[in-house]
């Protein structure tokens, strides 16, 4: 892809909507959240990206793919800002990187991260359906599945394992 003269926003969006998240390959980034802007200044691009939480290792990977991908169609000289308030949260992801992550195992968070929906419902009610037989029959094995994002769940009824992405 050559780059106009003029750059505009949605060129940059459409140029990163199949970034891969480094950990989760099926979703993107933007499906993720992980994106969260794009602005033009001086016809440069400027992205920003909040990570997943402020400490994640996947960070620095993530801001190197979003350049390659803008060097890659001819956005040489764009711009990639961290920025981590306010903090990602799961009500980011987008309904169809919901399904992505329900397809490749991974259950999706089952509730809105949002302080008063937390407080209002409890997190001993969640019900977390497996998402390979869609059973509600499932138990944490431990808070912390494969990142500390993630908890570990087994299914009762396909007595297959998995991770569920914690509403944060």
């Amino acid at each position: 892809m050559t780059v106009p003269n003029a750059i505009s926003e949605s060129d940059v969006w459409a140029c990163l909507k199949d970034v891969p998240d480094p950990e989760i390959p099926v979703v993107s980034l933007i499906e993720l959240g992980i994106i969260r802007g794009v602005k033009i200044q001086d016809n440069v691009p400027e992205v920003t990206i909040t990570p997943t939480y402020s400490g994640c290792p996947a960070t620095a990977v993530i801001q190197l793919d979003v350049e390659a991908a803008l060097a890659k169609a001819g956005f040489g000289h764009a711009k990639v800002v961290s920025k981590l308030s306010p903090a990602w949260t799961t009500d980011w992801i987008t309904e169809q990187g919901r399904e992505k992550l329900r397809a490749y195992g991974i259950a999706p968070p089952a509730n809105e991260a949002s302080c008063a929906g937390m407080l209002a419902r409890g997190r001993a009610t969640e019900i977390i359906t497996c998402p390979r037989c869609e059973s509600p029959t499932t138990e944490r094995v431990s808070q912390f599945g494969s990142t500390p994002c993630k908890a570990h769940y087994r299914c009762l009824s396909c007595l297959e394992p998995f991770d569920y992405f914690k509403p944060i």
